[in-house]
C-alpha cells in the first residue's frame, strides 16, 4: 500500500522530504504558494494556506497532512480536523509553536524551565519589566516571527511603541511578549520524533551556531555536555512531546547557562535546521522519521553514524548557476566527502541557499572542513568562525 502525505509550504523543509519520501514509496504532495519554490519537484497544488476551502482540496486526497511551517491559521487546522482529516501535529499541538504567549504559559504549567517573562500592553509595563531585569529585555511578538523577524533586544518603551498599538496587539492575542535576556553560554537544539501510539525517538543533543538571527551551523553530539544536560535536554523535550501531543518531529531550542541550567528558548514541531546533519549523520534522518511519525509507522534509529556530524549553513550562496555549477564543482575537487545540499534558491543576502554536512572522528576537524566548503560555496563573510565551546 503506497500512502499519500500532502505537506503545507513548498520551501526546502518539504524540498528534503522528498527523498525520503521516494525511498519509503510514499506519495508527498506539497501545497505552495506560486511556482518556482523549493519543493517544486514535488507534485505540487498552489493556493492561499489561510484558506480553508483551498486547504480542504488539497486534504481531500491524501492520508495525513503535515508541514513545513508553523502559519497555518488554527480555524483552517481545526476546521479540516472536524472533518476527519489526519492533521499532524494537531492544532492543540501546533497552537504552542504558533503563539509564543501560549508556549511560555504552557511550559510554565508542565513546570519547564522558562526565561523569566511577561505578557505586557502597555509602554508603562514595558519600562516595568526593563527595570526589574537590568535594563535589557527581549521583546517578541507572540506569532508570526521566524529567523530572527519578530524580534528585538530593546532598552527602552520606545523601541516597540510601533507594536504597542491596538492594531498590532489585536494581531497578538492583545499582548506583547517580554524575556529576560539570558546570559546563556550557548545553544542547544533537543530533536525528538514521536508518532501517534506515543514511541518517542530522539537524537543526540546538538550545539547551533546563530549568525544574524539564523542557524547557521550545528555540532551533535553537543561539545563539552555532560550527562546531567543530557539527561535534562531529554526530559524537557519528552515532556513536551508527550503532554502536548506532537506528532512527528519537535526541535525543543535550549539555552544553556553557566551555572549549567537548560531553559526553553523556542518550539518547532515539523523538521528543523538544527536537525540538517541527521540526513548524512545518523542512521535516520529527521525527514524520513518525521514521514515515519505522522504516518504512525515504526520510527527509525537515531544512532550517529560516526563519532561526530556537522551542518554548516551556506548563506547568500553564488550569485549566478554558473557561479554555483563553478563552486561546486570546487567543492567536489576539494573534498570528495562532503555532502551538499542546496535548495533550490536563488542568491540573496544572507539566505539559505543550501548546507554542507560533514562527519567523522575529530569534532574541529570535521567543523573546519565544512566551514572551508561552505566558504568555497560563497558564503556570507558574516557567518561564524570561532571554535566550539
Amino acid at each position: 500500500m503506497t500512502f499519500t502525505v500532502g505537506v503545507i509550504g513548498a520551501g526546502q523543509l518539504a524540498r528534503m522530504m522528498i527523498p525520503a519520501a521516494v525511498n519509503l514509496d510514499i506519495d508527498l504532495r506539497v501545497f505552495g504558494t506560486g511556482p518556482g519554490e523549493s519543493a517544486a519537484l514535488a507534485q505540487t497544488a498552489t493556493g492561499d494556506w489561510t484558506d480553508l476551502e483551498a486547504v480542504r482540496a488539497f486534504a481531500a486526497d491524501v492520508d495525513v497532512l503535515t508541514f513545513e511551517h508553523e502559519h497555518v491559521p488554527q480555524q483552517v487546522l481545526r476546521a479540516l480536523e472536524d472533518d476527519g482529516v489526519a492533521v499532524r501535529p494537531g492544532s492543540g499541538a501546533l497552537l504552542y509553536a504558533q503563539d509564543k504567549l501560549q508556549m511560555r504559559t504552557r511550559m510554565a504549567q508542565l513546570g519547564l524551565p522558562n526565561p523569566e517573562w511577561a505578557a505586557v500592553q502597555t509602554a508603562d509595563e514595558v519600562s516595568s519589566f526593563l527595570a526589574s531585569h537590568g535594563g535589557t529585555a527581549i521583546a517578541k511578538q507572540p506569532t508570526g516571527g521566524y529567523d530572527g523577524h519578530g524580534v528585538r533586544r530593546i532598552t527602552s518603551a520606545d523601541e516597540v511603541s510601533d507594536w504597542l498599538t491596538p492594531e498590532l496587539l489585536g494581531a497578538h492575542d492583545g499582548a506583547l511578549l517580554l524575556e529576560e535576556l539570558v546570559p546563556f553560554t550557548r545553544e542547544l537544539s533537543q530533536l525528538v520524533a514521536r508518532r501517534p501510539s506515543g514511541d518517542l525517538a530522539a537524537w543526540p543533543l546538538t550545539e547551533t551556531i546563530q549568525s544574524a538571527g539564523v542557524c547557521s551551523e550545528a555540532i551533535a553530539p553537543a561539545p563539552g555536555a555532560d550527562a546531567a544536560v543530557l539527561a535534562e535536554a531529554a526530559r524537557i523535550a519528552s515532556t513536551i512531546a508527550s503532554e502536548l501531543d506532537v506528532v512527528g518531529v519537535l526541535a525543543v531550542e535550549l539555552f544553556e547557562t553557566a551555572d549549567g541550567r537548560l531553559l526553553v528558548n523556542e518550539l518547532a514541531m515539523r523538521p528543523h535546521n538544527s536537525g540538517h546533519w541527521t540526513i548524512d549523520g545518523s542512521v535516520t534522518g529527521q525527514f524520513e522519521q518525521h514521514l515515519r511519525a505522522v504516518l504512525d509507522l515504526p520510527l527509525g534509529s537515531t544512532e550517529l553514524c560516526d563519532s561526530c556530524a556537522v551542518m554548516v549553513n551556506v548563506l547568500g550562496g553564488p550569485e549566478t548557476p554558473e557561479a554555483r555549477a563553478e563552486a561546486e564543482a570546487e567543492v567536489l575537487r576539494a573534498d570528495p566527502a562532503a555532502r551538499l545540499h542546496w535548495y533550490g534558491k536563488g542568491y540573496r543576502p544572507h539566505r539559505k541557499v543550501g548546507h554542507i554536512n560533514a562527519f567523522g572522528t575529530d569534532v574541529q576537524a570535521v567543523l573546519a572542513r565544512a566551514r572551508r566548503d561552505a566558504d568555497l560555496m560563497h558564503r556570507d563573510s558574516t557567518s561564524p568562525d570561532s571554535e566550539v565551546k
